[in-house]
């Protein structure tokens, strides 16, 4: 879908796709962990609408971009949702998701820059970051949280421009590339939400065990 919507059909149309994937999403996984229950060890269903079960020693996520300003980002985790737009954790801007050693969850979200910073800056060595883009997350990046996703394993961070969509997932204190990361760029051709680009997201096994 090439050509821009009006901004009323923009708003129909994400309001309706949001509400029929979340549903399928949460209706999916609720499947799935009864059948799982009932009828094999929960170590044999898919988690995260994944397409396979997780080796061992690597754990499940998906990780989905929000639209336009509109629908906020989803991140799930281990089979759960941890920040989505219905359980009202997420905003504008960069949404981030810190995981600790023992795969507790720590949310970040409508922080302001300068605590954002802060937060990034304390994140220990080993922990996992997931992060989603939402509307915006330039307006006040700066070339110090640039450097500290790069030090995670992100690639893409250098190139995220305004209203870019983009998803990461990474490790603190590794600069190894990271396999879970997308963009979309901000082009007034190519956009399908008026302002801003598709929706991006990225799914997979992420390695339980930190190595250099």
């Amino acid at each position: 879908m090439t050509a821009v919507l009006p901004l009323a059909a923009v708003i129909i149309v994400l309001l309706i796709t949001w509400g029929i994937s979340i549903n399928s999403s949460v209706a999916q996984e609720r499947e799935r962990n009864t059948l799982g229950e009932m009828f094999s060890p929960p170590t044999s269903v898919p988690k995260c609408s994944l397409s396979r079960v997780c080796p061992p020693n690597h754990i499940a996520l998906r990780i989905r971009s929000g639209a336009a300003d509109i629908v906020g980002p989803t991140v799930c985790f281990d089979g759960k949702i941890i920040m989505s737009h219905a359980l009202n954790n997420v905003g504008p801007g960069l949404n981030i998701a810190v995981i600790n050693g023992e795969y507790n969850t720590q949310t970040s979200h409508k922080h302001s820059w300068t605590d954002i910073l802060a937060h990034l800056k304390k994140i220990k060595r080993g922990m996992i970051v997931l992060v989603a883009s939402f509307d915006d997350v330039t307006q006040k990046m700066t070339n110090e949280m640039r450097e500290i996703f790069s030090e995670m394993g992100s690639t893409l961070i250098r190139s995220v421009k305004r209203r870019d969509s983009w998803v990461f997932a990474g490790r603190a204190g590794t600069k190894i590339k990271s396999l879970f990361e997308k963009q979309a760029v901000n082009d007034e051709k190519n956009n399908i939400y008026g302002g801003w680009p598709e929706m991006v997201e990225v799914g997979g096994c992420f390695p339980r065990v930190f190595s250099d």
